[in-house]
Order: C-alpha cells, then sequence, then structure tokens
C-alpha cells in the first residue's frame, strides 16, 4: 500500500525469451532504512556472499555491483529459464547454492521416488516430476525473486548478529531496465565509482567491495573471475559476447579503465620540502589539468570513433538521478519499444518513451535517452 492507501504500482519488468539474443539488464538500488551507516567491513563481506549464492541459485547474472555503507547497487541481467528447463541434476545443483547438503539429498530423493512411479505408469513426468522443481524454479530467472532472496537472507543474519529486530531495508528496492551496449557499460562504470564520488577512495580498484575491486584484486576466492566475467557481459553483451573472464585480459580491460579514468580523475600525490617544511602538493604527470583533461578526452575520442560511443567522463563524477529513477535507460528506440511494450502505464497525452537526459546527465544528451523526465536539478 503506498501513502495514499492504493495498491502500489507493479514494477516495470521485460521478460526474458530464450529465444531472443538481446539481454534484460537492471539497474538495482536498495538503501538501509533512515540511511544509517549499517554496513561494516563483516556486513559487505556476507551481503556479497550472500548476493553470490543467490546468483548461483537463480540463474540470474550480476554484471556489476557496489556495496556502500548504506545502500547497495547491482546491474543485473535477469536470463531466460533454458528452453525445456532444468534437468533435475541443473536443479540439484542450484539448489546447493542455498540449501544444505541434507536438504538437497531429500529433493533428490524425491525427485527419484517421482522418476520411478513415472516409469511405472503410475503419473505423468509433468505432474509428478514438474511439481517438484516448480516448487522452486518460481524464484529462479525472476529480478524480484533474486533481490528479495539475497536481502532477506542477509537481514535475517544481520539481525541474528547484532541482536535487532525489524526491516533493514527501505520499503522495496528501484530499479532501471538498461539497454545493453553503451548504457550497459556506462552503467557498471556509474556503479563501480560510488566510491569515489563518495570520496572513500582515489581510485575504483581501491574499494573490495565493487565489480572492478574484486575483478582487479579479487574476491573472497582471490581470483575475481566472477566479476570480470560480469564486466565483460556488461560490455560486450550487445556483441553477443558471453560472460567468460576468459575475455577479460583482451581489450575489455582496457576499455573499462579508460572509462573510469575518465570519470575518477587521475592524479599523483607528492610530499616535497618547501622552506623547510613538508607540504603535499599533487602532480599530474607533467602536465596541466586542463592538460591532462584535453589528452584523455583525445585518447577516449580515438576509442569511441573506434566503438562509435561517446565519453562520459564528467558526467560519471557526479550523482546521475536519471540512473536511479529513469525507469529505463537506452537509445531513443530502445526507450520508444520499452514504451510501447508498457503503454498502459502512461496517461493517453503521452506520445512516446524517449526523453531527453539533463542536467548532470546532459553529456549523453542525444545518445542515452530516460523513460522519465525528471524536472528537478540534478
Amino acid at each position: 500500500m503506498g501513502k495514499s492507501g492504493g495498491m502500489r504500482r507493479a514494477r516495470w519488468v521485460l521478460t526474458p525469451s530464450a529465444e531472443s539474443t538481446r539481454p534484460v539488464i537492471y539497474h538495482c538500488i536498495s538503501r538501509v532504512v533512515d540511511r544509517r551507516f549499517a554496513f561494516d567491513v563483516d556486513e559487505k563481506e556476507k551481503l556479497r556472499t550472500f548476493m553470490r549464492m543467490y546468483e548461483n541459485f537463480s540463474g540470474c547474472r550480476v554484471l556489476a555491483y557496489c556495496l556502500m555503507s548504506n545502500h547497495l547497487h547491482v546491474l543485473l541481467e535477469v536470463t531466460p529459464m533454458p528452453l525445456g528447463g532444468l534437468t533435475d541434476e541443473s536443479l540439484l545443483k542450484r539448489l546447493g547454492a542455498i540449501y544444505n547438503e541434507a536438504q538437497v539429498d531429500e529433493v533428490a530423493r524425491e525427485l527419484a521416488e517421482a522418476r520411478q512411479k513415472v516409469a511405472a505408469g503410475q503419473g505423468e513426468e509433468s505432474v509428478l516430476v514438474g511439481r517438484i522443481h516448480e516448487r522452486y524454479t518460481y524464484r529462479m530467472h525472476d529480478l524480484s525473486e533474486f533481490m528479495k532472496g539475497f536481502m532477506q537472507r542477509f537481514t535475517q543474519w544481520h539481525n541474528r548478529t547484532h541482536k535487532r529486530r525489524g526491516h533493514l531495508w527501505e520499503d522495496r528496492f528501484k530499479s532501471v531496465i538498461v539497454e545493453d551496449g553503451v548504457a550497459a557499460k556506462t552503467m557498471a562504470a556509474y556503479i563501480d565509482l560510488n566510491p569515489v564520488r563518495a570520496g572513500m577512495v582515489e581510485h575504483p580498484e581501491q574499494y573490495r567491495w565493487s565489480s572492478y575491486g574484486e575483478a582487479i584484486g579479487g574476491g573472497a576466492k582471490g581470483d575475481g573471475k566472477k566479476a570480470r566475467a560480469g564486466l565483460v557481459r556488461a560490455l560486450r553483451a550487445h556483441k553477443g559476447v558471453a560472460a567468460d573472464a576468459a575475455f577479460w585480459k583482451d581489450d575489455v580491460a582496457l576499455e573499462y579503465r579508460k572509462i573510469l579514468l575518465a570519470g575518477a580523475g587521475e592524479r599523483v600525490e607528492e610530499r616535497v620540502e618547501q622552506s623547510g617544511a613538508m607540504k603535499r602538493i599533487v602532480k599530474r604527470k607533467g602536465l596541466t589539468k586542463d592538460q591532462l583533461d584535453a589528452e584523455k578526452q583525445r585518447l577516449l575520442e580515438a576509442e569511441e570513433k573506434r566503438m562509435g560511443e561517446i565519453p562520459f567522463g564528467r558526467m560519471l563524477r557526479c550523482r546521475v538521478r536519471y540512473f536511479t529513477d529513469g525507469a529505463v535507460i537506452g537509445s531513443r528506440d530502445f526507450v520508444n519499444a520499452a514504451f510501447d511494450s508498457a503503454r498502459e502505464r502512461f496517461g493517453p497525452k503521452r506520445k512516446d518513451g524517449a526523453r531527453a537526459m539533463r542536467g548532470s546527465a546532459n553529456a549523453a544528451k542525444g545518445l542515452l535517452w530516460s523513460a522519465r523526465d525528471l524536472r528537478v536539478h540534478l
């Protein structure tokens, strides 16, 4: 129920299809109640653990993420259920991501008994076996179930650990539909630059609880393969490239580094002696700030001519509300297609969906559009 007492509006979602080559991607944001700083080192590690557990269970794919002290960002690809559904072996493997061995063994026993009955002609496979699968598969390949699952699991752990009760997260998470290609790679960089914009670190790889920090420094297992695979998919899904960490060392790591460099800025701090006292100064590798910005712009524009895209460095240094409240982000055609598929969400006077992004997002004007026209100073 909303504040007005009416029914809460259904979330705007797209349905992934096994026949389609276009991925379904969302930028998801959730904040702690009262936006208090609730997550320290242990909490962030546990939150990432649960996120990865539910990624393995659900079949959804985390492309990028950042776990801050009072909120989180996840760039999530909701993949379609495989054609023909899951095999028993695949189902049991997924269950092992969030259930203990005894629980998985019990489901395996149920499935074996159901298969025996089918073989003996005592029922149809779609009923006897299908109902066991359905107990779990309804929570797979689904945006809301993924977010709800790992956030609830974390809340239970957090409340038990800190001997507290009640809600941990604000009402419900926000989600923005993101087109693959320019929009997805821009959103990934925006997410990974969160701790830089907040002044927590100078360089994005210094923050452990983000996709780029994990990709560079390694996660709990010390290899960072999951994070690298997700970022490969974020940057190359529009070219049909799978989420495979092996592609990271091609040109993906370099391209992403350039995007992050443009968004974070670059500086080298040194201590020098002046008049008998030590003073910290900022040097920029022999270039003035304007010269460095011009050089970055030249390198990025050369890259963009090859990629057919536009650099958004200055934009990524700012908070862009369109990325959290824009509903749909992508090319004009993509946003309009999403608008047409959900025409009932809008009034009769609305003719199309695409709205130019303004304010801090003005750098993306002409390339990225939003489904919402945010009439505020951004």
